[in-house]
């Protein structure tokens, strides 16, 4: 397993022959006490530190996985379709040739891929910041910007942005997931599924009801990569309590993620990070009882 990393380039790793691209959507900035829950700011500040208005850097960062004729996209981002109020609320920037990134579309560009070469767009789960880059705006209506990707989501999240209820109806569109099933091209999964062969889906909960990470590679071993999405969204969100207030499930998001932490630590794997603003690579490690990232 190799990895390479250069803040403001294409960051990538091979993983059992698999070659993992860390792309770009741009960024926005979220509520620092939000992302870091019960955790003081004395102490978090130190990692991510905030700005005038409490709010702290937020990479939005998709992966790109290639192995022979699959191009799979992990995450399809943010996209570009917001209002003038909601980029000042998030300070989502509106120029695609900002300083922080590109928008997705641009950054494939950028890696030699077209959005039409997409075999696969997997989708974590379907918060607007994770899953609102998979549609794109083409003459006044909404179609999938990788039209011939078999595109996945967890079926709990689907029917939730399709429907939501008050609790959660500022973390989900149903435009982001609509156009992908009138076009046919969007499944919905539950529990552990291989969406191809060395790419598997995990749904877990926690911090949303189907939230999941993926695995990239051969899971009994350290030549695995996993993608963390919102369970451990940054690199300095491993310790199982540093648990964001965004989670829907406390509790339960301490579980999975002590188990996944545990697992991740043990087998040596490559984690994918997709909010951290320095780093889309890193490899957990156990350091006493707490957990460090190299």
């Amino acid at each position: 397993m190799t990895g390479g990393a250069a803040r403001g380039g294409l960051d990538e790793a091979s993983v059992n022959g698999w070659r993992v691209r860390a792309l770009s959507d741009g960024g926005l900035r979220l509520d620092g006490g939000a992302m870091w829950g019960v955790v003081p700011k004395v102490l978090w500040d130190q990692l991510t530190p905030a700005g005038a208005d409490n709010t702290i850097a937020m990479a939005l960062r998709p992966f790109l996985a290639e192995k022979g004729a699959v191009k799979a996209l992990i995450e399809p981002g943010i996209g570009p379709r917001w209002s003038a109020k909601e980029r000042r609320i998030y300070s989502i920037p509106s120029n695609p040739a900002r300083p922080d990134g590109a928008w997705l579309e641009d950054s494939l560009q950028a890696a030699g891929v077209e959005p039409e070469e997409i075999t696969h767009v997997i989708a974590s789960h379907c918060h607007w910041d994770h899953i609102g880059g998979a549609t794109r705006e083409k003459e006044g209506r909404l179609v999938p910007l990788c039209p011939k990707a078999r595109h996945f989501a967890p079926r709990v999240e689907i029917e939730r942005a399709l429907h939501p209820d008050s609790a959660r109806r500022a973390s989900y569109r149903e435009q982001d997931v609509g156009p992908l099933l009138e076009a046919g091209i969007l499944s919905a999964v539950q529990g552990t599924v291989e969406i191809t062969p060395g790419i598997r889906l995990h749904e877990l909960g926690g911090h949303s009801e189907g939230v999941s990470v993926i695995t990239i590679g051969d899971e009994s071993s350290a030549d695995c990569a996993i993608f963390w999405s919102d369970v451990v969204p940054t690199t300095h969100h491993i310790q199982p309590p540093y648990i964001m207030a965004y989670d829907l499930d406390v509790a339960h998001s301490f579980d999975v993620r002590s188990l996944w932490l545990e697992r991740a630590a043990a087998r040596g794997w490559l984690g994918l990070f997709y909010h951290d603003a320095d780093r889309a690579f890193g490899r957990i490690r156990q350091d006493g009882k707490r957990y460090r990232c190299e």
